[in-house]
């Protein structure tokens, strides 16, 4: 019986998939492709199928992978004659962007989504391009988006999870061979990011952590740059509680600054108006433990046992750093600091904002589990109007605060679905991870939160954009299909609870509200060269392997061993 209700779904599943590829095809106005995937043959071959009781949400995911094949780009790079693919944010080759047209900035979003194709080759080409191609030697080229004196390569010019995102990979499609090859890469791809963007003042609160410019975490105009800004003397006491907004609000506001004396007197404070202001931010210093964490756990698969604990011990003393110095007790959240090293403005400042990156220690799992408790009440802004809930969408920086601005081309208010991204999984990983008991109540915030994301992409035809008015908007602004954030990696990872693993098994643990959905279907899912079908319905959860019904469970964890 069972059996046979697989076929029928997976038949609805597909035949859905593929009509709404020809209505997505119909879209007028949208930006052309990057590759030559866009079509209905590569789709209905590479992408997991999804079928829910929740219309709006189906849609949403079956246009979010038709937008992803519209990046998947093979570029021939004519430095090293190799052919590469690559993943792009935008279309076409912005000037910000590597040679090839892709961006590092939304690259941990994309080796999570992309992963979850059936074909593995999009993302060993992305981790070769960046790792050991030609991206990981040109230095990214200087050009009227540069904005800082730091010179770096193109893999280095934002900040970025990738070593993290390449074990993310490797957990849906493992490679023992590939991974021995490219592994001193990564560990060349950390110690570039050691070099540069480390704070170096043994004095200093902040020595040895990660620092950053907004710009280049993606960012580029933040509340906790701001009140640092305004503590700042020198180059940078034009920067006060009321003239702040003509110099730091968003693009244009910049350009003010190169028309005041202080552009001249101080020239290196400043690129363009642009400030030189370092931070020690929640968000890269996260990144660098993850990507340090991923080099130990890597290490172990390649059975290094010395450097794997070498790797340990460095993600150890960044994660202690960022527990004790990052954590502000009386706001119970991750605050930023300014660098401890600023050659201008403010060292080891603490800006008193809470802003949505405070949130990326638990898309990483940092928490000790032993001191959860102590962090937990970070959370109770999410769905705080206070705090980061609106009525059309998540903020990215706490509502009460006096700067707090949606309206601004910027990241201290208005909506951002990078940061979407990044908070739902950090609360998806909080439930699971830390919650003792996991209520009904817990499970509609993630809910409510997915749905509004889900409103944002449109009722008649989906589209995903740069940001969000989360007060009024009604749907994303600026660039259309663009890939700066994730979708399917939500309903599959966040929402379904499909946990890979680097061993031969998985686990899952649907976060579903009681009530709100009838069935859900996942299928067409190949994990370790096996093909995978999950079917939820009443409370029930059927798993078949290869066709091959494995396990019925009503439990709420399941895990599944392959062989």
């Amino acid at each position: 019986m069972l059996n046979k209700e697989l076929v029928i779904i997976k038949e609805r599943a597909s035949k859905e998939f593929s009509e709404q590829i020809d209505e997505f095809n119909q879209y007028k106005n949208r930006p052309e492709s990057d590759g030559p995937l866009n079509t209905k043959d590569f789709l209905l071959e590479n992408v997991p199928l999804f079928l829910s009781s929740i219309e709006k949400i189906n849609k949403v995911y079956n246009y979010r992978w038709w937008m992803i094949s519209k990046h998947l780009k093979e570029y021939d790079d004519p430095f090293d004659q190799k052919k590469y693919w690559v993943v792009t944010e935008f279309f076409g080759v912005k000037p910000w962007a590597s040679l090839s047209g892709a961006i590092t900035c939304p690259a941990g979003h994309q080796f999570y989504d992309v992963r979850w194709l059936r074909d593995p080759k999009f993302l060993t080409g992305y981790a070769d391009y960046y790792m050991r191609g030609s991206a990981s030697k040109l230095p990214q080229r200087e050009n009227a988006n540069f904005l800082t004196y730091l010179s770096r390569p193109e893999s280095h010019h934002f900040s970025s999870w990738m070593i993290d995102g390449v074990e993310s990979f490797l957990k849906v499609h493992p490679n023992k061979r590939w991974l021995k090859d490219i592994l001193p890469h990564l560990e060349q791809h950390q110690a570039v990011w050691d070099s540069l963007f480390t704070v170096k003042n043994p004095a200093a609160k902040t020595n040895g952590m990660y620092k950053i410019l907004d710009l280049y975490d993606g960012m580029e105009f933040s509340l906790s740059a701001v009140l640092g800004l305004i503590e700042s003397k020198g180059p940078y006491d034009i920067y006060t509680k009321d003239t702040w907004k003509e110099y730091y609000l968003g693009w244009g506001t910049t350009a003010n600054a190169t028309k005041i004396p202080h552009a001249e007197k101080y020239s290196n404070a400043f690129r363009r108006g642009y400030p030189d202001f370092y931070l020690v931010r929640p968000s890269v210093n996260a990144y660098g433990y993850a990507n340090l964490k991923s080099l130990e756990n890597l290490y172990i698969i390649d059975s290094n046992r010395s450097k794997s604990h070498h790797y340990a011990s460095r993600a150890a003393a960044i994660l202690q750093q960022t527990l004790h110095v990052l954590w502000n007790k009386e706001d119970a959240f991750f605050n930023t600091l300014s660098a401890g090293d600023n050659v201008y403005g403010i060292q080891d400042f603490e800006a008193r904002v809470r802003e949505s990156v405070g949130y990326t220690p638990w898309y990483f799992n940092m928490i000790p589990k032993e001191e959860s408790e102590k962090f937990s009440s970070a959370w109770e802004l999410f769905s705080s109007e206070k705090g980061f809930n609106n009525r059309k969408g998540m903020t990215t920086a706490e509502r009460q605060h006096p700067y707090y601005n949606e309206q601004a081309y910027a990241w201290n208010g208005r909506g951002w679905p990078f940061q979407n991204s990044i908070v739902f999984k950090g609360y998806a990983n909080y439930l699971r991870n830390y919650k003792k008991n996991i209520s009904e109540e817990d499970k509609a915030v993630l809910h409510e939160q997915i749905n509004k994301l889900t409103d944002l992409h449109g009722s008649k035809e989906p589209n995903i954009g740069e940001w969000y008015i989360p007060s009024d908007g009604e749907t994303f602004g600026g660039e259309k299909d663009y890939f700066h954030s994730t979708y399917p990696d939500i309903i599959i990872e966040d929402l379904l609870g499909f946990k890979a693993s680097l061993d031969n098994t998985f686990s899952l643990q649907p976060l579903l509200v009681e009530g709100k959905w009838d069935y859900v279907y996942l299928g067409n899912l190949r994990y370790h060269d096996r093909d995978i079908d999950i079917l939820w319905k009443n409370g029930r959860t059927a798993i078949w392997v290869d066709n091959k019904l494995k396990k019925i469970s009503k439990k709420q964890k399941i895990k599944v061993q392959l062989h």
